[in-house]
């Protein structure tokens, strides 16, 4: 019986969960924006810390015995010889780098040759693009980097009091585009080509090793990205994906080996236990809702879904393909969304607001069946987001994705994440569990929805839209489906 803590760093803010070390109760809250801009691309991370020393004010973590931090991912932090700041932290957010990573595709012999070599091809947000840009943009900074860090790295080295050991974990590591989630091993060679001269990275330590003890004596766990941190609190495992639904949507799944994929639309990230999570990307989603609802004059998501759920399924033959900014998964990054099939009788508000919503999940159902391509076992889908709120994507999501869906209550999943491995570590370190076994703490409580009845619609109106899209965009996923 004991007390650890989770904090997750995100773009925005700071969260702290304090939780029972047996059962993830979460016990006590702590929570402070960052002092910077939402929307900054870059930052000092001293404002990390202000933000965390905020949160856990008011003797928040008092009892606590062992700390996991999660973070935003893709950021990089430049740091010299001495350990100082070379320059304020490039953001994941900042895409100064998609002439750097394209750059650095042509550089290595093609997409194939980054999917074999790390199991992603590097996009803009990745660390080892930001190092390239930073090369061609900054050479005076770029020459006096010795070590690079991600942002969850430099905090746990922060709270360890800086020590000559600098450590990340297999998930963060798996994002930067210079370590290799299939082989377990950095390649120090990806770091030079793209700054030019080899840096310092730090160790890769196991899922439930611990990076050290605090100056007060606090444990601290391995840490991790906000990702893995998340599906970790989640506590997904084989056969489950989460879908999340922001403006734009990602679809990821545990899996037992690294996926290499030349194409690009899978990211080929390790996971927080020792198994892996294949993500696939697309740049709309919920903005698709939203500007359907803008076209149709509703006032907002809420009166756009009750409008669908007036239509019937297929949107009295109305199909969308919601590629309204261009789209990742299938790669079609200069077309746009496409409304087909109107008739008089399907040119009605309400059936073009289901065309939206059944768009825009068959789009994500697109994205999950490149993972089924690949062998990944979908049995049900964890939907997330503010969106996996409406009734009409409650409603027509299971039918569409063909399986189970789980709607998990809203939660800190990343915090709660971090403070499972706090407490895996600490267990670990007092010999109370195995290293392989994280600790059973209840799941996330949540909605549980069945296609039931609804399957064959689902299939229909799904075989609706990729006939429609495969007339649009012949060939667009390359035989992967």
């Amino acid at each position: 019986m004991g007390i650890v803590a989770g904090l997750d760093s995100s773009s925005a803010f700071t969260h702290i969960v304090v939780c029972d070390t047996d059962s993830g109760a979460v016990l006590r809250e702590g929570y402070a924006a960052h002092p910077v801009e939402a929307k900054a691309t870059e930052v000092d991370p001293q404002a990390w810390l202000l933000s965390l020393g905020e949160a856990a004010s008011g003797g928040l973590l008092e009892g606590v015995q062992a700390i996991g931090v999660s973070a935003q991912q893709h950021g990089l932090v430049p740091l010299d010889q001495q350990g100082n700041l070379v320059r304020p932290a490039l953001l994941g957010n900042d895409r100064r780098a998609q002439v750097a990573a394209a750059d650095l595709i042509d550089s290595l012999g093609g997409r194939q040759a980054w999917a074999e070599a790390v199991g992603a091809v590097p996009q803009a947000s990745q660390p080892v693009a930001k190092l390239r840009w930073l090369a061609r943009t900054e050479p005076e900074n770029a020459r006096r980097v010795a070590a690079v860090l991600q942002p969850h790295d430099w905090l746990v080295w922060q709270l360890l009091g800086r020590p000559a050991r600098r450590t990340t974990d297999r998930g963060a590591a798996s994002g930067t585009g210079y370590w290799s989630a299939g082989a377990a091993s950095y390649r120090p060679d990806l770091v030079e080509l793209a700054l030019g001269h080899p840096a310092a990275l730090p160790e890769v330590l196991g899922p439930s090793d611990s990076a050290g003890m605090t100056p007060e004596g606090l444990l601290i766990s391995a840490g991790t990205g906000e990702t893995m941190a998340a599906a970790f609190g989640l506590g997904v495992a084989v056969g489950d994906a989460v879908v999340s639904l922001g403006a734009s949507g990602s679809v990821m799944a545990v899996h037992h080996e690294a996926l290499a994929d030349s194409s690009g639309m899978i990211t080929s990230f390790a996971d927080a236990t020792g198994m892996h999570l294949p993500v696939v990307h697309v740049s709309n989603a919920v903005r698709a809702l939203r500007g359907t609802a803008e076209m149709l004059g509703v006032d907002g998501l809420e009166e756009l879904s009750a409008l669908a759920l007036k239509s019937t399924p297929g949107a009295s033959g109305l199909v969308l393909l919601p590629y309204l900014e261009g789209e990742r998964t299938p790669q079609l990054p200069h077309t746009a969304g496409t409304l087909c099939g109107l008739r008089r009788e399907s040119m009605k508000p309400e059936h073009l607001a289901r065309a939206s919503f059944e768009g825009m999940l068959c789009s994500l159902a697109d994205a999950l069946d490149v993972l089924r391509g690949r062998g990944v076992e979908v049995r049900r889908v964890f939907l997330l987001g503010a969106a996996a709120e409406l009734p009409a994507v409650q409603a027509l999501a299971p039918a569409l994705f063909g399986t189970q869906v789980v709607v998990p209550q809203p939660a800190q999943y990343a915090a709660i994440g971090a403070a499972r491995q706090a407490a895996w570590a600490l267990s670990v370190s007092q010999g109370t569990l195995d290293p392989r076994t994280p600790p059973a703490w209840q799941g996330a409580a949540a909605q549980v929805l069945e296609p039931g009845d609804e399957l064959a619609v689902g299939g229909a109106v799904r075989q609706q839209y990729v006939a429609t899209r495969d007339q649009l965009h012949p060939g667009a996923f390359g035989g992967t489906q």
